[in-house]
Formats: structure tokens, C-alpha cells, sequence
């Protein structure tokens, strides 16, 4: 896959067998949203129709409306046809119904159309919008198609329900690397990694070691690492310290949301979600209903992800004259009310109305903001395609999670230890992680859900470091025939292996 990405926004090569040229029009598939989504997706065509955008939109139905006809998607079949002729959506805030099975539509989009990089530019625009932190100037790169996003939850008894947290190699090498070479193709000095692997140590150590392969090939680029909450909080307090951060979903979705807050406002800031054939800009604010309908809301947060799709599509020059003008805009200070303040705004405007003054400062330029210039510089952005290395894979003994409403570990303990099985032993029990047999503390508090760890025979479970022993997967089923003979209720296995010679799943604390 090969894009060009312009002065922070994201323009596509194309071929001349490819798509469409830049002089011509381009499909866009548009969707209007909930709340303030037609509101902001009125005044932003209409900025980019006076602008001269060549684009054609081709309107789609998703959001509210389809969730509650009965399609628990929210996207109706003939927007999926849409979009896969258009390649380019542009879409307004949704709003998914609560409860009752209803997926997100975004993490639906993102999935199934490949959109693996979510990419968050935030500058401040000091003084025009407050913030504390005039020199912020930040590009968050967000894994954007697994980890805990990928949803797959079940409840496993009465007390516990448990959620996947899906961390793959492949997801890893292309969003790290996708942040390397935005940094450099735009000349940024620094990679930030931000993991939580002092805890998720298989999962997010996996994010951070194929963080810092990656990064020994850009020695040109500085890169950290830093553990989530701290890092979460730096950015809070000093985000002009950071330059690019590239992490994994539910963390990207958390620190994009306070770095646009702290920026001034997360009303203003648009999204990019790139994929290999297909793109996605949208606002990253929500569908805001509570003000829905009164001609208030603030379009900049879609203008922005219009802008960025402008040039990511070959219309720099457009891109750059419309930003420009919305630049403009501000520093003359016609402002929405979420932005208004007394000092540096001259006049409070509706949506209607601030999309009228920007098309009215179209070919101005800003004096004080930095000036918008795409059209100016190039930046290629390549990513590999993957190659799965094939490792040794060895089964060493298996995890069976069991229902038991008895309180006392040892009780349960010296039953699954006289349980007689072929070749395997039990080597501990946990509960919410924790060992509690043998030898657990019985300050611990034990719910139902019971973890029971069986190995070889023959394994040296007694060392600080434990010794395991290759099992036969036959093993494992005599064993569940067996618990399942003596009336256990198991609810979940997991089998435990090694790697190319190296354990590959977590101790319990306490082990």
C-alpha cells in the first residue's frame, strides 16, 4: 500500500488506470448523521461547493433511524454498495441507541472497511480558541480495528462477565510503522509509544516490542515509551513535549479525545481513518442531540476531516483555500457559543452563519495563525504487506475456568488434586487473577469464576521459574471428560503454549 500524505492531511496516488484524476469529480459517500450531523453536514458542503470542491456526493443512510427500523448494523445494504464504488466517505456524528444489541456503527466501519489508522492531528489555535497550551502541536496515530474494540464479550457466570483484549502482530507492524513514516514524511522529530505492558504484558508488551523493532530502522527519529496512565496524564499537563503518539485503540480513543480537549476544544478537531483502498473523515465529537435542531453547533470539527479528505484526494489547492478562509475566520472573531469568549470574539454566529463568513474570506489568508499550505509539500507513507514467520508452537498444559459457588480454594483444590488424568496434575488455582491454592492468602476474595491451571506430570512447578513439560492435546480432553464426569462446570479452556522455545501465557499474581 502506498499513500501520499500532504502537510498533515492525506492524498492517495493514483495510477492512470487508477480511479479518477484530480481535474475530475469525485464520488463521495456521505452520510448526514444524528443530533447536529445534518446541521454541520449542511454548512460544510456548502463551504465546499463555494469553494470549488470537485467532488459528487452520493448521500447514504446510516446512524439512528436505520438502528431503529430493525437493523441492529445501522447501516442499510445499499450504503455498503455506495461506499465500495466511492472509496471516500465523509460522515457526521451517529448516534447508536443503548442497549439491546446495538453494535457501533464506527467500530462497524473501521472493521470491516480496513480503516486500520485513525490519525488525530491537534494544534492549537491560541488565542483565538483558549487553551492553556499555546505550542501544542500533536498527531495521535491510533490502532484502529482491534484490542478491546473488537468487542467480543461474554458472561461466564453469575458474578463474572469477561471482555478479549486482541492484540495481533500484523496490527502492531502496520500502525507503528504507519506513525514512523508520518514523522518522517513531515518531518517530525519524535515517536511516542504508549503501552500498559508493566501489567498486559503478553498484549501490550507485543504493541511495545514491535514498537521498538520498528523504531531501530528510523534512527533518524527519536522514539519513548511510556506506560498509559502516566503518559495520559503528561499529555494532559504537557502536551507540547509530544509530538507523534502511536498506540493501540481503546488507549488512542481515550488520550485523542484529551488532547483535543485540551487543544481548546474537541468541537474542533477531524478525524482521518485510512485504510488500504478505502478512507473515512469525520468529527470526533459525538452527535451532541441535547442541542440538536437550533442552528448552534460548531461545523469546524467536520470541516477539518472535509478539508483533510480534500487533500487526500488531490485537491490541495482547495483544501488549503478553504482552511484558510475557516483560519481567517477565527482570527477575526466570528465565533460559535462553544467558542465564544468575551476578549477575542467580536461576534457570536450560528452554524448558518459562521459557514457564511468563512465562504465570505474564501482566498484570505490568516496574519496570525499559521497559514495553511498542503499544496506546498509531499510526503510518501509505504506499508509493507505482512509476512507471517512460522514459529514452533508446543502445548505445555491448559487453563480450565470453572463455575464453583464454593468460597474456600482449598476445598475446591483438594478435589480437582485427587482428580485422577493421565499424565497431568493441577498446579494452582486463581480467582480475578490471583493465586489462591496452594497457598493462597485467605484475606483474598473469591468470586465464582475459578481458574485451574493443569500441567505435564512431570513438570518442576516448585522453582521460582517454572519448568514445563510437552502434553498431548488427547490429555486435555480426557481431562474435561473427566471434570465434566465429576460434575465441575466448565465454562472455558485456554491451552498454554510456547513459541519457539518461549512461554506464551501470563503467570497469576502470587505464582
Amino acid at each position: 500500500m502506498e499513500a501520499e500524505l500532504l502537510n498533515g492531511s492525506f492524498h492517495k496516488k493514483r495510477s492512470e488506470n487508477g480511479i479518477r484524476k484530480s481535474n475530475e469529480k469525485v464520488k463521495i459517500a456521505v452520510a448526514h448523521g444524528d443530533g447536529i450531523g445534518p446541521e454541520i453536514m449542511g454548512a460544510t458542503l456548502k463551504i465546499l461547493k463555494a469553494a470549488g470542491a470537485k467532488i459528487e456526493p452520493h448521500f447514504i443512510e446510516l446512524g439512528e433511524q436505520v438502528y431503529l427500523s430493525g437493523n441492529t448494523s445501522g447501516i442499510k445494504p445499499e450504503a455498503w454498495e455506495t461506499i465500495g464504488d466511492a472509496k471516500i466517505i465523509l460522515k457526521a456524528p451517529v448516534t447508536t441507541p443503548q442497549g439491546k444489541g446495538y453494535k457501533s456503527l464506527n467500530v462497524t466501519l473501521r472493521k470491516s472497511l480496513g480503516l486500520f489508522a485513525n490519525v488525530r492531528p491537534v494544534t492549537a489555535l491560541h488565542p483565538y480558541v483558549k487553551t492553556n497550551f499555546p505550542d501544542m502541536d500533536v498527531v495521535i496515530v491510533r490502532e484502529n480495528e482491534e484490542d478491546l474494540y473488537a468487542g467480543i464479550e461474554h458472561q461466564q457466570t453469575d458474578d463474572v462477565v469477561q471482555c478479549l483484549k486482541l492484540i495481533t502482530r500484523p496490527g502492531c507492524e502496520r500502525i507503528v510503522r504507519y506513525a514512523f513514516e508520518y514523522a518522517r514524511a513531515f518531518g517530525r522529530k519524535k515517536v511516542t509509544c504508549m503501552i500498559k505492558d508493566n501489567i498486559m504484558k503478553l498484549t501490550d508488551g507485543l504493541f511495545h516490542k514491535v514498537f521498538l523493532e520498528i523504531a531501530a530502522e528510523y534512527p533518524d527519529i527519536i522514539n519513548e515509551s511510556q506506560i498509559i496512565d502516566i503518559g495520559a496524564a503528561h499529555l494532559a499537563a504537557h502536551p507540547e513535549r509530544y509530538d507523534v503518539i502511536v498506540t493501540s485503540n481503546l488507549y488512542g480513543d481515550i488520550i485523542s479525545d484529551i488532547a483535543a480537549e485540551v487543544g481548546g476544544s474537541v468541537g474542533m478537531a477531524g478525524s482521518a481513518n485510512i485504510g488500504k483502498n478505502i478512507a473515512m473523515f469525520e468529527a470526533i465529537h459525538g452527535s451532541a442531540p441535547d442541542i440538536a435542531g437550533q442552528n448552534i453547533a460548531n461545523p469546524s470539527g467536520l470541516l477539518n476531516a472535509a478539508i483533510n479528505m480534500l487533500a487526500y484526494i488531490g485537491q490541495t489547492e482547495i483544501a488549503d483555500n478553504i482552511k484558510n478562509a475557516w483560519l481567517t475566520t477565527l482570527e477575526e472573531g466570528y465565533h460559535t457559543a462553544d467558542i465564544f469568549n468575551n476578549q477575542y470574539s467580536i461576534k457570536r454566529v450560528s452554524t448558518s452563519e459562521f459557514a457564511d463568513a468563512i465562504i465570505a474570506r474564501l482566498g484570505e489568508s490568516p496574519v496570525k495563525l499559521p497559514k495553511s499550505s498542503m499544496a506546498s509539500g509531499t510526503g510518501k507513507i509505504t506499508i509493507p504487506e505482512y509476512k507471517r514467520k512460522e514459529a514452533e508452537k508446543q502445548l505445555l498444559g491448559v487453563d480450565v475456568f470453572i463455575d464453583w459457588k464454593g468460597s474456600n480454594p482449598e476445598e475446591i483444590g483438594e478435589i480437582l488434586s485427587n482428580i485422577s488424568v493421565y499424565k497431568l496434575k493441577l498446579k494452582m488455582i486463581t480467582n480475578r487473577g490471583v493465586k489462591v491454592y496452594p497457598r493462597g492468602l485467605k484475606e483474598t476474595y473469591c468470586t465464582d469464576h475459578w481458574r485451574c491451571r493443569f500441567v505435564a506430570m512431570d513438570a518442576n512447578i516448585d522453582n521460582p521459574e517454572p519448568v514445563y513439560e510437552p502434553v498431548e492435546y488427547e490429555q486435555v480432553i480426557a481431562l474435561l471428560s473427566k471434570l465434566h464426569n465429576e460434575g465441575m462446570d466448565v465454562i472455558k479452556t485456554e491451552n498454554l503454549y510456547e513459541f519457539n522455545g518461549k512461554r506464551a501465557f501470563s503467570l497469576g499474581q502470587g505464582e
